[in-house]
């Protein structure tokens, strides 16, 4: 079958809830995908920053492999002999006391958000059903229902509704606002370090110190959603790392896994996870032996393979190289480590186009808020894959 062939099929049978640019994917390999018709493209969106470690990693595969032929659902009625040391490992290397894995992003800001609540009745106090939750506008952690019922885009709410109760939304890197919607019965403040589909908008400088400050002052528990800007991908093992805070609970997903199996997690102290009874939450697939096989070696590869230090270097090359581009259409690049953004002005036409006409060159990359290109290829990329990316970038920013 041929690529017509498969998109018509997919249009036929799928539900069109996605608008993907219209390439047949059947392989790939580090930072490179395969369509079914034989033609090669360098992968400049990494799944949403999911295959930071590059599609396909061998050792990654290799720890999946190994662990299927083991065992690998238990569901967690049972104990499985990969858990513990995911949890081992993963409050090694980021210094936090407890872990509660799930799936899904998603599932795991959902979990993050019953965690704040909780918290909020059983330590702060708060009378009960009256517990507040500040996000700001343009983010995004999901589509479920209590996710989209803090969000500020329209699309993601319109016939949806009735919506969950208990959030206020405040401008992004405004701490004046956050300091004003703090009640007595704030809970949490849950917040993107760099807001990835919003269009890899990065907030002032400083901006998440002073955040964290105000709630510390508040008793008010600071949440960072690192699902996309996380695991190396801002060029830091987490994205808040910049601004030299520890926020109360973490959310991490996607590269969690190298791509390679739905795994995600929130971090947190034993305060705030230690909420938990058994019944009160949970999952049958969350903390799998084989989710947690895969967990333990995609993180071992982004740290032993130093692919966070690739991310830090090559993204301020990528960066620079982007900005020494000149063309009528670019506004503004922004970004930290591989996690970029190129906003363009509205009369460009949208940066669809652009994508569609990278794609044609042998690049994929997408759209996000219309008029943004996000570049956030693998961390495995090299300064010569990325020279390549910005010729072609160069020569389809001259369109008319």
């Amino acid at each position: 079958m041929n690529t017509k062939e498969y998109i018509a099929l997919e249009e036929k049978y799928g539900a069109h809830n996605y608008h993907p640019l219209d390439v047949v994917i059947e392989k790939a390999a580090g930072v490179w995908v395969y369509d079914v018709d034989g033609k090669k493209y360098l992968d400049c969106l990494a799944a949403y920053s999911a295959v930071n470690q590059g599609h396909c990693h061998p050792r990654i595969i290799k720890a999946l492999k190994s662990q299927a032929d083991k065992v690998t659902l238990t569901s967690r009625a049972f104990r499985n002999d990969q858990l513990p040391l995911l949890y081992k490992e993963l409050s090694e290397m980021t210094g936090y006391e407890m872990i509660l894995p799930m799936n899904s992003g998603a599932e795991a800001v959902e979990t993050a958000l019953k965690a704040a609540r909780k918290w909020g009745y059983n330590v702060k106090k708060i009378k009960e059903n009256s517990a507040e939750i500040i996000t700001c506008n343009n983010n995004f952690g999901g589509r479920t229902i209590s996710i989209i019922s803090f969000s500020s885009t329209h699309q993601y709410k319109e016939g949806f509704g009735p919506f969950t109760p208990g959030f206020k939304l405040i401008d992004y890197g405004s701490t004046e606002q956050l300091e004003k919607a703090i009640t007595a019965n704030t809970a949490a403040f849950i917040v993107e370090p760099i807001q990835g589909e919003g269009g890899v908008i990065v907030p002032p400088e400083g901006y998440l110190k002073k955040a964290y400050e105000i709630c510390k002052r508040n008793n008010v528990l600071f949440i960072a959603d690192e699902i996309q800007c996380g695991l190396g991908r801002s060029g830091k093992l987490f994205a808040f790392e910049y601004d030299n805070i520890k926020p109360d609970a973490v959310i991490i997903g996607k590269a969690l896994s190298g791509g390679c199996y739905p795994v995600s997690a929130v971090l947190s102290s034993k305060e705030v996870l230690g909420v938990f009874n058994p019944g009160d939450h949970g999952s049958t697939f969350g903390g799998n032996p084989l989710a947690a096989a895969v967990a333990r070696e995609s993180l071992k590869v982004l740290v032993e393979e130093n692919l966070i230090e690739n991310s830090f270097k090559l993204g301020e090359y990528f960066r620079n190289k982007l900005n020494n581009i000149t063309s009528k259409h670019v506004k503004e690049v922004r970004g930290k480590g591989l996690f970029i953004g190129v906003e363009l002005f509205p009369e460009a036409g949208g940066a669809r186009r652009f994508c569609e006409a990278l794609k044609e060159r042998g690049i994929l990359c997408k759209e996000t808020h219309d008029d943004v290109i996000r570049f956030a290829p693998p961390l495995v990329i090299t300064k010569d894959d990325i020279d390549w990316v910005i010729e072609n970038v160069e020569e389809v920013l001259k369109m008319d």
